[in-house]
């Protein structure tokens, strides 16, 4: 076992957070969280955090956070759930409404079960705010192991507030769309265009590029890492385009052991002849799937962007099968290198764009 943080921690509106790399859909609400879930003190159905229930409504909370090899004994405290993380992109943090209050509790990419366990909500709950020397009546403990995705589930609750939470979770309608689907849907969105463009804007510092390489998003990696290649790709034809897109998709599964999933080697078996399977159609479902298969390949790489963070390589080259389906087959083919290159990662994306690079000369001829 290895303690990732023990400290106090500012929490408000009864609420702390855990935040990946891998930022939540924009437009997300607090009952996101726990859409779906039979548990309402830890909510994990928005990708990439985890929205954590306090008693007390404003102050800071005795936390500690521990990570374990294996499934550690169920604490004898209060009040126990869990959910299943899958954490694909770090850093990792503990974090409140206030920007300063973070944690870098060095997560490592994986796919977790988290226990969160409380004491002392309904004491904390009537004391409503922390301050000064007043004593801590509530603490928090939360226990991260590797495992695959299994349903939330709630172990034991004792207090008045975490039943009231968990009675609204329960309440609240099942997710209608996955957060693929959401998040397509927010970038179709004309009440976000201006966002997307001053992010865009900050994204390029003003150096965006004519054509596919500037309004195809993903297209920066490319440019970013190897721009001659990129400007090289854009110009084939649409079905030497097409023929890339699968063969870099095929190399980022076969680099990533993925081929060894029966599921995912079926599908790939096929790429390019049939539609693919519906678990795969989906980043946010597949990723699932893939939690959800014991003993999946897993592999940590350094992304070879500018940010240089760590990445659960299996879950970056999954993406990479159902980019390379696009009907359009330059944005297809930019969306697969992409994936494909944080697959690689700062590791090995080199050797990918070389013969990448080879690929494309020999499809010309």
């Amino acid at each position: 076992m290895r303690t990732l943080f023990d400290g106090e921690h500012p929490v408000s509106y009864s609420q702390f957070h855990l935040g990946t790399g891998t930022p939540p859909v924009e437009g997300w609400v607090m009952d996101d969280c726990f859409a779906g879930q039979c548990n309402g003190l830890c909510g994990a159905a928005e990708r990439g955090q985890l929205m954590l229930i306090t008693g007390l409504h404003t102050g800071r909370v005795p936390v500690t956070v521990e990570l374990h090899d294996t499934a550690p004994p169920v604490p004898e405290l209060p009040e126990v759930v869990e959910v299943a993380f899958p954490v694909i992109r770090g850093p990792v943090g503990l974090y409140s409404d206030f920007i300063d209050d973070q944690a870098d509790l060095a997560l490592a990419p994986d796919f977790y079960r988290v226990r969160y366990c409380a004491a002392g909500m309904d004491q904390a709950r009537a004391m409503d705010c922390r301050v000064d020397d007043d004593p801590a009546l509530d603490r928090y403990l939360l226990q991260f192991w590797p495992a695959p995705i299994e349903p939330d589930r709630v172990i034991r609750t004792t207090s008045e507030i975490a039943t009231y939470w968990h009675s609204h979770a329960a309440a609240l309608p099942a997710p209608t769309r996955t957060s693929s689907e959401r998040a397509r849907a927010v970038a179709n969105d004309p009440k976000y265009a201006r966002k997307r463009l001053i992010y865009r804007n900050l994204l390029w510092a003003g150096q965006q590029p004519d054509g596919p390489l500037g309004t195809v998003e993903l297209a920066r990696t490319l440019v970013l890492l190897d721009r001659a290649l990129a400007d090289d790709l854009v110009v084939l034809p649409a079905s030497t385009q097409r023929d890339l897109a699968l063969w870099t998709a095929r190399r980022a599964i076969t680099d990533t052991r993925l081929d060894q999933v029966p599921w995912i080697s079926d599908a790939l078996s096929h790429l390019g002849h049939t539609d693919l399977p519906g678990v795969l159609a989906d980043e946010s479902t597949a990723l699932h799937a893939l939690g959800a298969t014991p003993d999946v390949p897993r592999t940590v790489v350094t992304s070879p962007d500018e940010h240089g963070v760590p990445l659960l390589a299996q879950a970056a080259a999954l993406p990479a099968l159902s980019a390379a389906m696009n009907p359009d087959p330059t944005v297809a083919l930019l969306d697969t290198v992409h994936h494909a290159l944080h697959a690689a990662g700062a590791e090995n994306h080199r050797a990918l764009l070389d013969d990448l690079r080879a690929a494309a000369r020999m499809n010309e001829r």
